[in-house]
Order: structure tokens, then sequence, then C-alpha cells
């Protein structure tokens, strides 16, 4: 390297880690590192030029080795949510397959509006060594390769095809991931020729910068419109989102809803920003939600959405409201305040409550209706009591949750994903502190679990490091991706991870038979080519990766294993079987519009379809 003037001369690569390094964020007055590090796999595209970039910052920018690529991507994903998307990290993948497995990851990260930045290796600009191993080739069009499919699950997108380009680049890829309506993943395509080019950047852009995420102050005229739909009420509620938390808004939307006697619902992603022990939090809402919470919204005249994107679990496919409703969208996306003709207020979730409430002014909800939704949270707790209680019925996951749920400190944090669990911790899970609950079901992706339970460790470990990050997975998700035990192991980050064993895709066999098909190919008891019904010994397994593994016979047993888990500094796996067919929460859902078979030689089948139907006329149709 060598400088000269106001510039210096470096590769590509080597500028792309200097310029990451010198970006910082105000946190709560206090200057931090905006990256905390990243992700990586080496192989051709990525090892000998980003790679030797890497090694001179890793005490910047430490890289921690993953075992899959899209594990990864949702390490990364985990960290920035538990950060709440102040900060982020990278994941760097090899040309070709290695690049092509962080799409799912990348996927999640969209859905879920997490920034996470992605340096993936890619074929050479000059095309001279053409077709290089991994390459695909589109005869047509040979610009066209794997890392293009990253413009469907990316918020920014780039290939760098000169040096110079990064300084463009790349603070637009930061500011992406750092605008609260359109944070997401951003992918920049590094071609392999590229990487070790040198360019002589000015010394300015790789001066240390303070990011600082922006807060959108809301329009006057929608909030004074907004705020007389609010008068108008005689029985409004709150949906509170996952934005509330990205937002810092928590404090606000408790006093909001305090000061004017607003029940409160929460969305998945919301799902710990309020306290279970709080008089106005009436519970989860929608498909995997709460009795409580769905008996207010069928008769919620007015409905605040705040920081969610009313997605279909949220909405019961839309017939969770009255059609009659009003709804009125708090959000700083643009496109998620205007969902379903709603009243906008676009602008930042604690700027638009503080807002909201000012031209409110003493306006407090009918009293009837504060009281018949706190009656309506008390039958629901009554009715979680009893579903979690150690002795009702066999071992089920709601047993399992309530058990963990008595003993873990309440600013230990739980990761749960797809499958049968996110429903299941969603519904039984009483939030003991805020911000402690990652249920990731934007994409509902299996193998979160335990890739995303290691991200949220790291994360954890910068902020509460004498906490436990506790996760949720099934027997499903854990054969699809399990090596991150091995990577927290490896660095030291350790889990609680409890593995409840229903042989199978129980939850997607509990769909078959509710829309009266046969069960078939989701239990590994049904289905037809596993001629050898083995099952896997997850307590062996989980040893063999590196970590402390016991199995309890029953839900009686986890209190104890638990504290084990609890008391020891290694990653601690517990293993249990839950039946598959009993013990599932049955209140608290929502209809969920599935496509099914409209004629069928099952007359099951036929039946339930038009049972499911049946429903249907409740749903909004947009308006």
């Amino acid at each position: 390297m060598t400088q000269a003037g106001g510039t210096i001369t470096l590769t590509v690569a080597q500028a792309i880690l200097r310029y990451l390094a010198a970006q910082y964020i105000e946190i709560e007055g206090k200057k931090t590192r905006l990256c905390g590090g990243g992700f990586g796999i080496f192989g051709h595209g990525n090892v000998t030029c980003l790679g030797e970039a890497l090694h001179d910052h890793q005490d910047k920018l430490p890289l921690y080795r993953g075992q899959n690529e899209q594990g990864m991507g949702f390490a990364a994903a985990a960290y920035a949510k538990a950060h709440l998307r102040r900060r982020f990290m990278f994941c760097t993948a090899s040309a070709g397959p290695g690049t092509a497995n962080l799409l799912t990851s990348a996927a999640l990260a969209h859905a879920n509006r997490l920034p996470v930045l992605m340096l993936c290796g890619d074929t050479f600009i000059t095309r001279l060594p053409d077709p290089v191993l991994q390459q695909l080739e589109h005869f047509g069009d040979p610009t066209l390769g794997v890392n293009d499919a990253f413009k469907a699950v990316s918020r920014f997108w780039d290939r760098i095809t000169h040096p110079a380009q990064i300084m463009q680049s790349l603070p637009a890829a930061l500011n992406t991931m750092l605008d609260p309506a359109d944070c997401g993943p951003a992918f920049l395509g590094l071609p392999q020729d590229v990487q070790g080019w040198t360019y002589d950047y000015p010394l300015a852009f790789f001066e240390d910068h303070v990011h600082r995420i922006r807060r959108q102050s809301p329009d006057a005229d929608e909030v004074t419109e907004a705020a007389s739909l609010l008068k108008s009420a005689k029985r409004p509620m709150i949906i509170a989102g996952g934005g509330v938390q990205y937002s810092g808004a928590v404090a606000e939307l408790t006093h909001f809803a305090e000061v004017h006697s607003i029940p409160v619902v929460e969305t998945i992603a919301g799902r710990a920003n309020m306290v279970a022990i709080h008089d106005l939090n009436i519970g989860p809402l929608g498909v995997t939600g709460s009795d409580s919470a769905n008996a207010i919204a069928q008769e919620a005249d007015v409905i605040l959405a705040v920081g969610t994107r009313l997605q279909d679990f949220t909405t019961g496919s839309w017939t969770a409201f009255d059609k009659h409703a009003k709804i009125i969208g708090l959000n700083a996306a643009r496109h998620d305040a205007a969902k379903h003709m709603s009243a906008t207020v676009v602008g930042d979730a604690k700027l638009g409550l503080l807002a909201l409430s000012t031209a409110l002014g003493d306006y407090s909800t009918p009293e009837d209706w504060t009281a018949k939704a706190r009656t309506e949270r008390g039958k629901w707790d009554d009715y979680v009591s009893e579903n979690t209680r150690i002795g009702n019925g066999p071992a089920s996951y709601a047993q399992a949750i309530g058990a963990i749920n008595d003993a873990c400190d309440p600013r230990d944090r739980v990761v749960a994903a797809a499958g049968g669990l996110p429903a299941e911790v969603t519904a039984n899970w009483r939030t003991l502190d805020i911000g402690t609950v990652d249920v990731e079901f934007g994409f509902s992706c299996m193998g979160y679990e335990i890739a995303g339970g290691w991200g949220a460790r790291i994360a954890q470990s910068e902020t509460e490091p004498d906490k436990d990050t506790i996760v949720f997975t099934g027997d499903g998700s854990y054969l699809l991706m399990n090596s991150d035990i091995y990577s927290s192991v490896l660095t030291q980050k350790k889990m609680i991870v409890l593995v409840l064993d229903n042989g199978g895709f129980a939850v997607i066999n509990k769909l078959q038979n509710n829309t009266g098909n046969e069960s078939f190919n989701n239990l590994i008891a049904d289905t037809p080519t596993a001629t050898n019904q083995i099952r896997v010994d997850f307590e062996a397994h989980a040893q063999a990766l590196g970590a402390v593994a016991e199995t309890v016979e029953s839900p009686s047993g986890l209190p104890e294993a638990f504290a084990r888990a609890k008391a020891s500094d290694q990653t601690y796996v517990i293993v249990m079987k839950v039946d598959p067919y009993e013990g599932w929460t049955t209140g608290g859902h929502a209809w969920w519009e599935v496509g099914t078979p409209h004629i069928s030689d099952s007359e099951k089948v036929t039946q339930s379809h038009k049972d499911w139907e049946a429903t249907r006329p409740r749903q909004r149709k947009g308006v």
C-alpha cells in the first residue's frame, strides 16, 4: 500500500473492509462500531482477496467461521434483530454454490426487514478464463449468473465492476440497511479479479463516520385525521408490531395505551412489546394468537396498527376484524401504513405515538370496553395456565414451554422459528421482560432456530453476557440445520437448546389432517418410503458436536435439567419426546386461508373444503 497526497492505494477488498471498520453508530449516546463483524466460509471467489483483507482487520471486524452459508445468514439476521436493527454483520461466501446457499437466509432477512450485508464472490469480470468452475452459463446473456437471483431477496443489489464503484455502492448499501422504511439485506457481488484490483482511494472515504437512525416525523394532517378517527371510536384497539421495538417506542406505546386506556394486542414480531402482566396487554393476535386478542379484534371499531406489516397470521387472512372496522396504519414504511385502505400516518412509531397522543388530548376509551378486554385476557391466562401445566395430558410443546418459562431469567432471550413451536411459543409464553422473544415467522423458515440462536447469543454476549439464549426447536428443524451447535461450541457462545421430538413434521401433519387429508409423508411413521423406522438419538448427536446433552423422559424432568443447563458454561441440549397428535394448543386460533381441493374423491376432503370456505364471507376485500 502506498500513500500519495490525499489518497491511499488499496485493493477493492481491502478498501471494503477499511470502510466498514470506520463506520460507527450512536446508541443511547454511546459510539459503537456499526458492523459487529462477519460470518464467512472461504473458497475460490473470496479467499485470496477478501480473505487477505479480513485477516488484517480481524481485531476490528471478527470473522466467525460458519458451517453452512444459510446458517451464517440466519445468524446474521438474528444478530441484527437482537440489536434492534442498529447493528449488522456481513456474510461472505465463495462464488457459485457457496453464495447460492445464502438465498434462503437473504429471503428471511428481506421478509423480516433485517439488515444483513452479503459480500459474495462472482465470476471474472474480464471473462478471460470463462467458463470457470461452478459458473452457470446463460447462452444469450453472459452477464446473468447465480448472483442475479439475489435481486428478488435484497433491498439493495450491485455487482462491483470497477474499484471506484464501491465509493458509491458501499454507502448506498449501508444507508439502505439503516433506513427504517427500506431496511433489509444488501448484496454486493464481488468478481474474483476485481477484488484484487487496486485504486487510489481518497483518504476521506475511510474517515470515521457516525450514523444515526432517521426518525421521520409524521405529517400533521395525517395525525389530525387519525386522531379524529380515534376520537370517534367506542371500541379501539392497538396492534403492536415489531416496529415498536425497532423504533425504541416501547415506553411511548405503553404510555399511549395507559393515558387513553386502549387495549393492546401483539403480533408475532411484536410479541415482547409489553410484559404479560400489564393489564392492557390483551395477548397475541391472529392465527397463532389468543382467544382474548381475537375476541376484541372481532368487535373493535377503530384499529391503530403500529409498526406491523399486517401479514396473514396477524390478520387471520383478513377475517380477524369486523368488516366495517377502520384501520390506522402508523408505520415508517408507506407500503405497510397504507394496507387495506388504512388511514395512514407515515413516520417513526415513537414520534407518531407522541403526536397522536397530543392530538387526542383527554380522549379515553369507554370503561366497559377496556374492562371487557381485561376480562377476556384473564380467561386466556387461565387457559394458558392449564394448557402448560405439567401432567395435563401427554407430553406437549406447551408443557415444555411452561416449564422453561417458569425457570428462566426474565432477561433470557427465547428463539423459535418454523413448525409447531412458533404458534405454541406465541400463544403460551408469558413475556417476562421487554424485547426477549424472537419468534421468526416472517419467512417461517426451518433451520433458523439453532443458527439464529448462535447469532442472537453473539449479540447477547456484547450486551448481557450473564443471560442465556434459549432455543426451542423441533426434530424436523434440528435435522435440517444443526451444525451451528458446533459453531457455538467453537466460539464459546453458549446456548440452551430444547429439542422437542415429535417424530417428523407434526404441525404440517396436523394441517393435513385438519383439511380432511390422510397422514402422508410428514410424520416418519407415515412416510411410505421410510421402511426402517429408526429414531434419531439427538442426545448423542449433540454430544458429538461438542455440546453437553441429556434426555428427559417427561416434562416433569425439565426444571432440573434446565437448572443444570443454566449452571453449565457450555452449550447444553435437552431432548424430550412430545406427542405428535395430542397436546396441541387448541385455543387462540383465527381462520387462515389455505388452498384446499375444490373436488376430491375423498368425502372428508370435500367436506373440509366446504367447512373451510364457510368462514370466507368474513374476509375483508381490501376496504
